[in-house]
């Protein structure tokens, strides 16, 4: 695991989007899993502004590590924030953008997508496999959209599940363990005090780390990255 921290959430959202270019450039097809959140909107914003012109978008292709099952125009989609903050503002052809569809049956989105991914992505040990897989986490150690109280879903054999917010009753969509762990690269992207103590508990593996899905993200590629502002990173050395 690399930690890379940096003073707030704008210099991370900086250093990530330089990170995302140097990543992609050269390579002929590029498979990438997007989060939602607010520091990824940070991202997606600077990656307009910076990197609109330098990045040849017609290389990569978007999907979604999770969505909540909402029309593609609610204020909760993950895909409408992507496409306000960066979509809209770049040159990316139609077809490479690859979004999972809220608005149906989230049962049937699932396996839907899970399809999507066999049929889109190059396989590695027989499981689909991103370049990049980018990641959040929660203040309760979440990730994608694997929960505490349903940690179980993370080994499960279908690409994706549907998941349930534990507060709001919310069903997601999400892409599983095995999915995340196959990937080429995975960076989890987290700033805020209030995952500092989450950041702290998995990073170092103190005891119980293992109930919180976060701690479960261990590619096979050995290739795991964290950004991290001050805040998120104030309790480890």
């Amino acid at each position: 695991m690399e930690l890379n921290i940096y003073k707030d959430k704008q210099e991370v959202a900086q250093k990530f989007s330089k990170y995302l270019k140097d990543f992609v450039a050269g390579k002929d097809a590029i498979h990438i899993a997007l989060s939602g959140g607010s520091t990824p909107k940070i991202v997606f914003d600077v990656l307009a502004d910076l990197y609109a012109e330098e990045i040849n978008w017609d290389t990569i292709h978007f999907y979604w590590g999770d969505e909540r099952c909402v029309p593609p125009r609610d204020d909760d989609s993950n895909y409408k924030m992507t496409v306000e903050h960066l979509l809209s503002k770049i040159q990316i052809p139609e077809g490479n953008i690859h979004r999972i569809k809220g608005e149906n049956k989230p049962e049937d989105e699932a396996g839907r997508y899970s399809e999507v991914l066999e049929e889109n992505l190059p396989l590695a040990n027989y499981v689909p496999q991103f370049d990049l897989v980018i990641l959040g986490m929660g203040d309760d150690g979440h990730t994608a959209s694997i929960f505490p109280h349903e940690i179980d879903l993370w080994d499960a054999s279908q690409n994706c599940v549907v998941a349930v917010h534990p507060e709001s009753g919310q069903k997601r969509v999400s892409i599983t363990g095995k999915i995340i762990n196959n990937a080429k690269e995975v960076v989890f992207l987290v700033t805020g005090a209030g995952k500092s103590e989450k950041v702290r508990i998995i990073t170092k593996k103190e005891q119980g780390f293992e109930v919180f899905p976060a701690s479960l993200v261990s590619p096979a590629s050995k290739r795991l990255l964290w950004f991290l502002d001050e805040d998120a990173a104030s309790e480890i050395n």
